[in-house]
């Protein structure tokens, strides 16, 4: 009688280190990951492409500050819910066909940007490329593909730290790129259209360079297509509460606009109105698709706690919302504090946004590393709460090296929470995982939307803002309780057989060969 396997071993940090080290090979499916990667931090790249240059945008085009506001908001707008959408698509055709077509299309609004002289041109562009930003969702599902469940949270971890370098990159490379190619007079348009053709370069390389799944592995697609698939009626109730506040926000950013001077009433009001409309549509679309969960159809073996979900995404609001708002109010706040110049204060403030490279890596590794990944997200949740609490009462009189250093640990815990929630995240549903990746990416885009506003409601106290991320935290690691622990699966036994980081001609091919799913 043939022996039974033995049983997989049990999580440990001595085989997650083994996993991180394995990171630096670029074969089979670390190849994949790092292609993927790539991909991710050109999005992010082009997205956030208009940051080092704003000032020097508004000079020469005559801009005031609520324009420039405007145009900051509106890059953020869009991306809520095209996270959601391009959730949606790459469930249906597949993350390769997606990203590359994401990556295409975003020098045809970057370029707009670049030529733009007028205000609604530069407005219209930059909501487009809003949707640029959804496509961090894509590499989520592709990477669950191509990484069993053990080393899930190490692989999206390196994908999102890596990846989200980009936004950094843009202030770091941009400003230099710019005044090599055409001076100082106009070079931000060399320096933006460039970042745009080389997006749209590598979305035609990355089309033919990686498959959706590992050879033999089939890419597993919802029954139901144009809302998220849930398995039982309460459910459905759920996600038609989850839906509103990511379209509730975008009234948020307009009523800004709008008290901003830059929105007129009428436009105010006709925004609101296509809001309301859309919900309606979006909830009778769930309403449809969802026909079998109303009816408690789903056999006992497909079903899936949608309770995961929804403590998911409010995770990723507290924790890539404040990682979003650190990054727009830390430069300023130095400056305030402790009375630094320009580039002293930005050079501060980048202690939070360059450690994400290490950060959240570090929250996916210690998730596969422990027994239950819900406890990884707590310990950091935890952690957080302490550190937000310590800066809410920072003065002056701390000293500089003091705020950098508070600053630099409240990254650990809130980028490390990051990096922890999506190495859950790919395990709630691998049929939906797209749509699933998108909803929770979407949460993110709404915290840092509404943890920003705190600053306009408290008249510009980032010690009150302080205080408002340590209650958000420890309400939502409080919520872990409730958390189930995700049981379900990513890459198939093909994706766990692929060894790494020595591999067969044949694994390599797999990784790198185009091919239909």
């Amino acid at each position: 009688m043939p022996s039974s396997p033995p049983p997989p071993a049990p999580p440990s940090f001595a085989a997650a280190f083994r996993r991180l080290r394995a990171l630096a090979s670029l074969r089979g499916r670390h190849r994949v990951l790092h292609l993927t990667t790539l991909a991710f931090f050109l999005t992010f790249l082009v997205w956030f492409d208009m940051a080092p240059f704003a000032r020097q945008i508004g000079d020469e085009l005559h801009l005031d500050e609520g324009q420039l506001l405007t145009l900051s908001l509106c890059n953020l707008a869009l991306t809520v819910p095209a996270r959601i959408g391009v959730g949606m698509l790459l469930d249906r055709f597949g993350p390769r066909r997606v990203f590359a077509a994401v990556l295409i299309f975003a020098a045809v609004p970057n370029t707009v940007f670049a030529t733009a002289s007028s205000f609604p041109v530069l407005v219209l562009s930059r909501l487009l490329l809003g949707v640029v930003g959804a496509g961090f969702v894509v590499g989520i599902r592709l990477v669950a593909e191509w990484f069993p469940r053990e080393e899930i949270g190490t692989a999206e971890g390196f994908y999102g730290g890596w990846g989200n370098f980009g936004s950094a990159a843009a202030s770091l490379v941009l400003p230099g790129l710019s005044v090599l190619l055409a001076g100082h007079t106009g070079g931000w348009r060399w320096g933006i259209a460039t970042v745009g053709v080389l997006s749209a370069l590598y979305g035609v390389v990355y089309l033919f360079a990686v498959r959706d799944t590992p050879e033999g592995s089939a890419y597993h697609r919802p029954r139901r297509q144009g809302a998220l698939e849930v398995t039982s009626r309460r459910a459905v109730f759920g996600l038609l509460v989850v839906q509103l506040p990511p379209l509730a926000v975008l009234g948020l950013v307009a009523y800004r606009v709008h008290e901003a001077g830059v929105l007129p009433r009428p436009g105010f009001v006709a925004v609101v109105a296509v809001l309301v409309a859309g919900y309606a549509v979006q909830a009778a679309r769930t309403l449809s698709v969802n026909r079998p969960a109303l009816a408690d159809a789903h056999p006992p073996a497909e079903r899936y706690p949608f309770r995961l979900v929804a403590l998911l995404a409010l995770a990723y609001f507290v924790t890539f919302g404040t990682e979003l708002a650190m990054a727009s109010l830390l430069p300023a706040y130095f400056a305030d504090t402790f009375g630094l110049g320009v580039a002293a204060a930005a050079a501060a403030g980048s202690a939070f946004t360059c450690t994400n490279l290490v950060t959240r890596p570090a929250g996916g590794l210690l998730s596969d590393a422990l027994a239950q990944r819900r406890t990884a997200l707590r310990i950091l949740l935890t952690g957080a709460v302490a550190v937000f609490a310590v800066l809410s009462r920072m003065t002056g009189g701390w000293g500089l090296w003091t705020g950098v250093a508070l600053v630099a640990l409240a990254s650990v815990f809130i980028q490390g929470g990051n990096g922890a929630v999506y190495a859950m995240v790919p395990l709630v549903n691998r049929r939906s995982g797209g749509q699933v990746a998108g909803l929770v990416g979407a949460y993110g885009n709404v915290g840092g939307i509404v943890l920003t506003s705190v600053l306009v409601f408290t008249g510009g106290d980032v010690r009150l803002l302080f205080l408002a991320v340590a209650v958000c935290t420890a309400a939502m690691a409080l919520l872990t309780v409730w958390l189930p622990e995700p049981r379900g699966t990513t890459g198939t036994a093909a994706a766990a057989a692929s060894p790494a980081p020595r591999e067969s001609p044949a694994g390599i091919r797999a990784g790198t060969r185009a091919a239909r799913p």
